[in-house]
């Protein structure tokens, strides 16, 4: 049943000799959003699964434990901290002795309140599953599944609660799980270079600051060199070019917002630090295809 559930590729379930053995699963939802309850008692399981990318599975054990992404990323399974199954890739699992609730949601949903809150493009939403959810938003996950819990298990729900409690779910998500920047190098998503994402997210969140790579390795708990370094392995690039990039992508979005006879080339570069002008136009030239003042005189 769990592998025909989870898409399973290898699954084993062993019995602790001595041990009564008992085992249960039950579900309720839609195809927007299902919360599911298993108990596996007397015993270990373990599994491969084979993700569809369709959906987010958030899982968390009140009893018992387990580790997911064995011989990976690793995350520890403890009672009431909720760990994000990988979505995109296959991974192994392995609990014992454990009482289980699952959540899983709809990406299609999910996506689209992310939509609405940042304004990204449908399709564009990448979750950071690695991060440890913070206090204050397991507590709001927590609160948001015990009403939801109430409110399905209760009398029947139409389909217009029905909804809104599928909404609140993916809301709950969002806050659990932050989002990654779109524009975030896939490299990056491997567990070997978590410090050098670090940096870069500390570089696109603080980019209109006058920060240095220093800030950024201390940011991601690394020396200067080992930051370089790497920077270099992972992106072949260096922490320093990275920040410009991600400054000259910032003029670059204003330049074809602004208004021409509101503001100038000059305006927007030295606002993003770039205070040499001819310097300036020929790195903005080599990235973009274009001089900053074509982008400008572009705009309707």
């Amino acid at each position: 049943m769990f592998r025909e559930l989870y898409h399973g590729l290898r699954w084993s379930a062993a019995e602790v000799e001595g041990r009564p053995f008992s085992y249960s699963h039950h579900a309720i939802g839609d195809e927007s959003m299902t919360l599911r309850t298993s108990s596996f008692h007397g015993g270990r399981l373990d599994g491969e699964i084979l993700p569809t990318g369709d959906e987010f599975i958030v899982n968390w054990v009140t009893t018992g434990g387990g580790v997911v992404d064995v011989g990976a990323a690793e995350v520890a399974v403890a009672p009431g901290t909720p760990v994000l199954f990988p979505a995109d890739r296959p991974f192994r699992f392995s609990y014992a002795d454990f009482d289980q609730k699952l959540v899983h949601l709809d990406r299609g949903l999910v996506e689209r309140v992310a939509a609405e809150q940042t304004g990204i493009e449908h399709g564009d939403l990448r979750v950071d599953g690695a991060v440890v959810p913070g206090r204050d938003a397991v507590r709001t996950w927590g609160q948001a599944m015990g009403l939801i819990s109430r409110t399905l298990i209760g009398a029947p729900a139409s389909p217009l609660l029905r909804a809104e409690m599928s909404r609140l779910a993916a809301i709950a998500f969002l806050e659990l799980y932050p989002q990654l920047p779109v524009s975030l190098p896939p490299a990056l998503l491997v567990p070997g270079n978590a410090r050098v994402r670090t940096a870069v997210e500390f570089i696109h969140a603080n980019a209109h600051l006058p920060i240095t790579p220093t800030a950024a390795a201390k940011a991601a708990g690394l020396g200067v060199r080992a930051l370089q370094d790497g920077f270099r392995r992972a992106l072949d690039t260096s922490p320093s070019e990275y920040l410009r990039a991600v400054r000259l992508d910032h003029v670059h979005s204003e330049l074809r917002r602004a208004d021409p006879g509101e503001t100038s080339v000059k305006d927007i570069a030295l606002r993003w630090g770039f205070a040499h002008l001819g310097r300036f136009s020929g790195v903005y030239a080599e990235r973009f295809g274009e001089y900053p003042s074509t982008t400008l005189r572009a705009v309707d």
